[in-house]
């Protein structure tokens, strides 16, 4: 048995200044802000040893879940550098940025390859350059520079938004928009934001460059148009969007740090009073994130109705694949999903109503 510092059976001992053990983030107001005064958790919660997963001998508490001796990490400091890596032994490394979800399979034991590329450090892929028709946004930008940019935040709100979504602070520093992409993980809060902006992926490799339609980059589950030798470059979204009523809902368990049940990203305009233009997407419901083209088709061109929310709300409970797991059910899914594409056609309604 290894012994545990007494600090762990309190709620009250947090470090941290200004905020209780269990507040969540971004919920603060009407809550007691004294915190938890040092009571004791009920020690039936508790495993016997939880670092080590409830193992009670000494010999099966030591095991190292990843041995470090057993992986290799190189910085090459340059993009073709990195690349020449990538081309000379395909799928066996891996680029690793901010190693936001990277560390979890490593931690978990559960990590594949044993080479590893940094590419932390490339100063082509930390930039987020402006010009007059579309902003270009290098793969190893941070949650927290998408967040504060003042371009994003003005014209892609949605964006803005979704990283303010993304773990806590110390995630949002490191996380990166590229690796958000490429670890394509459905229920990736940032990515339903960019099917609706359009955005277009640049691949790089030794062989050249091309760009794909992010909307075509997801395959399947976990599944990717990205080659083994090749490195998403940056992320380019057209500046067209400005006249557009915007809208973006997480519904997860919890305000912060945690994954998505439902998460929409959803863009819609009006012209005479007809909807002109509406994009919908959703995370968590599909293998991918799901753009709902049908339902985009039903609104385009009607005028927004209880009768016309009764259709769409129905139509996108249809388009979506949700499955059952363990933050939620696919019947769940289903109705918030349907829900949330109401909310925003009743917001878009009241907005134009109001303009």
């Amino acid at each position: 048995m290894r012994w545990r510092a007494m600090r762990h059976l309190h709620a009250g001992n947090d470090s941290r200044s200004g905020a209780s053990a269990g507040e969540k983030t971004g919920a603060r107001v009407g809550r007691h802000t004294r915190g938890t005064c040092g009571k004791s958790l009920p020690l039936h919660g508790l495993h016997a040893d939880f670092r080590s997963g409830g193992e009670s001998s000494a010999a099966k508490s030591s095991k190292m879940r990843s041995d470090p001796a057993e992986y290799r990490l190189v910085s090459p400091g340059n993009l073709q550098a990195a690349l020449s890596l990538l081309a000379g032994e395909p799928a066996q490394w891996l680029p690793i940025a901010g190693g936001t979800d990277v560390m979890v399979l490593y931690s978990a034991g559960k990590l594949p390859n044993r080479k590893l590329i940094n590419i932390w450090n490339i100063p082509e892929l930390r930039q987020i350059e402006v010009f007059p028709d579309r902003i270009r946004i290098g793969a190893a930008c941070t949650y927290t520079a998408l967040r504060v940019h003042d371009i994003v935040s003005r014209e892609f709100p949605l964006l803005a938004m979704a990283a303010s979504w993304t773990g806590g602070i110390a995630n949002q520093n490191r996380g990166t928009l590229g690796g958000n992409i490429a670890n394509a993980s459905p229920a990736a809060d940032s990515l339903p934001a960019l099917l609706v902006y359009d955005a277009e992926l640049t691949l790089i490799s030794v062989r050249g460059e091309r760009r794909v339609d992010y909307r075509s980059f997801h395959t399947g589950y976990k599944q990717t148009a990205l080659a083994a030798d090749e490195l998403i470059r940056d992320i380019s979204l057209p500046r067209r969007f400005s006249g557009y009523i915007s809208h973006a809902r997480k519904v997860g368990t919890r305000n912060a740090q945690a994954i998505s049940k439902v998460c929409l990203a959803a863009l819609g305009q009006i012209a005479n009073g007809a909807i002109r233009d509406v994009r919908l997407a959703l995370g968590s419901v599909a293998p991918i994130p799901l753009r709902l083209n049908e339902t985009e088709h039903a609104l385009t061109g009607k005028r927004i109705e209880p009768s016309l929310i009764d259709t769409a709300r129905k139509c996108a409970a249809k388009e979506i694949r949700p499955i059952g797991d363990i933050r939620s059910t696919a019947r769940y899914r289903a109705a918030v999903a349907g829900n949330l594409v109401a909310e925003f056609l009743e917001k878009f309604a009241a907005a134009e109503a109001n303009a």
